[in-house]
């Protein structure tokens, strides 16, 4: 769905719409289980700079949900996590800005992003609010005993059969400390 401005000079725009497994690019560490579904309105937002000059932002607000497959960060199992997060966000023309002296830049502005062209997809908005919603690690339960570094195995099957014990010389000193309080 294009949010085009000739559109939004007239009306907002209302949007509902469900991405079907597969129709938006995450990458490969997420696999999509469920359907996108997302809803919300966007907007034609004005900022007249200077006498002449008028800047046609974008403002995107609404909510998304699905669930994805993710992979554990300690032993890799597949995991489903639901996703969810509301958003309110401001889209402005590819260069606008460009020219500016080097000022600094409030929170406000911080929060901008950009759009190219006549318009701005709905289903880059929900790519991007997607990935920032999902946490950066999960792990499939709290006592994930994870991969063994040695064969890589996984440890919440049972235990490997490694005995190689790799040892720290930085530690030798205090072994050799603990060594001689034993005697």
């Amino acid at each position: 769905m294009l949010f085009a401005i000739k559109d939004l000079e007239v009306h907002p725009i209302d949007f509902a719409e469900k991405f079907a497994p597969g129709v938006i690019d995450l990458g490969s560490e997420y696999r999509q289980k469920t359907a996108i579904e997302t809803s919300g309105r966007a907007d034609l937002v004005e900022e007249h700079h200077g006498k002449h000059r008028v800047i046609q932002d974008i403002r995107v607000r609404g909510r998304l949900a699905t669930t994805l497959e993710v992979s554990c960060a300690r032993c890799l199992e597949a995991i489903a996590e639901k996703v969810g997060r509301e958003f309110d966000l401001l889209y402005r023309p590819l260069g606008a800005d460009a020219g500016r002296d080097e000022i600094s830049v409030t929170d406000a502005e911080a929060e901008i992003s950009y759009y190219e062209g006549q318009g701005l997809l709905l289903e880059d908005v929900v790519r991007e609010q997607l990935l920032l919603a999902v946490p950066l690690k999960v792990t499939c339960r709290e006592s994930c005993k994870g991969l063994c570094p040695q064969c890589g195995r996984n440890r919440n099957e049972g235990p490997c059969d490694c005995t190689v014990e790799s040892e720290e010389p930085r530690w030798a000193a205090l072994k050799e400390i603990r060594g001689k309080l034993a005697h």
